[in-house]
C-alpha cells in the first residue's frame, strides 16, 4: 500500500520544511514494514510538498504511527497534511482491487 500526505508550505519556511519532512521520513523508514519513501515538490507549485510512502500492508503504516520516535518526530508533520484521504492499494495492470467501503481488518 501507499501513503500520500499533501502539505502547503510557505516559500518563506521551505527550507525548515524540508528538514522536518525529511526526519519524519526517517523516522518513519525505520518502522517494520516499510519498504520505500519519497520527498518531493511540485514543479508547477512549488509552495506544494508530498511525502510518499510505501508499506507492506496498512497494518505496518498503522502500527508505525503509533511508535514513540514517530509520534515525537513525524505525526507533529502529518497533522498539518492536506485534509485528503492518504492510504491507496496499489493496483496493477488487470488486476482487480479488493477496495471496499467500511472498516477493515489490520494484516
Amino acid at each position: 500500500m501507499i501513503v500520500v500526505n499533501r502539505f502547503r508550505v510557505d516559500e518563506a519556511d521551505a527550507a525548515g520544511f524540508g528538514a522536518e519532512v525529511q526526519a519524519a521520513l526517517d523516522a518513519l523508514a525505520a518502522r517494520p514494514g516499510y519498504l520505500d519513501g519519497h520527498v518531493g515538490r511540485n514543479v508547477d507549485e512549488p509552495t506544494l510538498w508530498v511525502l510518499a510512502t510505501t508499506w507492506s500492508n496498512v497494518g505496518s503504516y498503522r502500527r508505525a504511527l503509533s511508535a514513540y520516535d514517530v509520534k515525537v518526530t513525524a505525526v507533529p508533520l502529518l497533522s498539518r497534511a492536506l485534509d485528503e484521504p492518504s492510504a491507496y492499494e496499489l493496483v496493477g495492470p488487470g488486476q482487480a482491487t479488493p477496495n471496499r467501503a467500511g472498516a477493515r481488518e489490520l494484516d
